[in-house]
């Protein structure tokens, strides 16, 4: 029986209008991040889902807190579904890391992670999904490594060609189906 997955980025926040990657800090919802929140609840919330799984860093919290404020979707926080981890660049401008990230596909960021190692941890969430919500709708709220996890591991996508790649965000999300 499979899973079928609605998978959106948290809102913008106020690092993204300034350009800044962050990675694993909490970040904050903008204005317009608030906003956007308010209309993903209004697209997600007669979407039937059984239950949404966000990543626990502030900005996709904050952006499944706004969207299903009042809503019977029980929300689940999970720390596998956070950002790459940037270690020593978390924080960094976002055109800084765009530039060499190539090279931490298989090396890990000093003091962080590698794209490999953010995809096998968000892959461990997948895992998980079958067991508890067979069958079921769910959705994730993550980050672009979130993103690059569900294209690499369900559409077998390969790496490489994701984080060469720039990432476009997609005001309605996407949609896997988790087998």
């Amino acid at each position: 029986m499979s899973n079928e997955i609605v998978f959106e980025t948290h809102a913008l926040t106020e690092d993204n209008e300034r350009g800044v990657a962050t990675g694993w800090l909490p970040g904050r919802l903008s204005q317009r991040g608030r906003e956007l929140a308010v209309m993903m609840g209004r697209r997600r919330r007669a979407d039937d889902l059984a239950a949404v799984f966000s990543s626990d860093l502030r900005r996709s919290v904050e952006t499944a807190e706004i969207a299903f404020s009042g809503s019977d979707v029980p929300i689940f926080l999970d720390w596998r579904l956070r950002e790459c981890d940037f270690g020593v660049h978390n924080g960094s401008p976002v055109a800084d890391l765009r530039r060499d990230r190539q090279e931490y596909i298989d090396t890990a960021y000093p003091g962080g992670e590698s794209y490999r190692q953010a995809v096998q941890r968000v892959a461990a969430v997948l895992d998980d999904l079958p067991t508890r919500w067979p069958g079921k709708r769910v959705m994730l709220i993550g980050h672009g490594a979130t993103q690059y996890a569900l294209e690499h591991v369900i559409n077998k996508v390969p790496l490489e060609e994701l984080v060469a790649a720039r990432f476009e965000w997609r005001e309605t999300g996407w949609t896997y189906q988790l087998r």
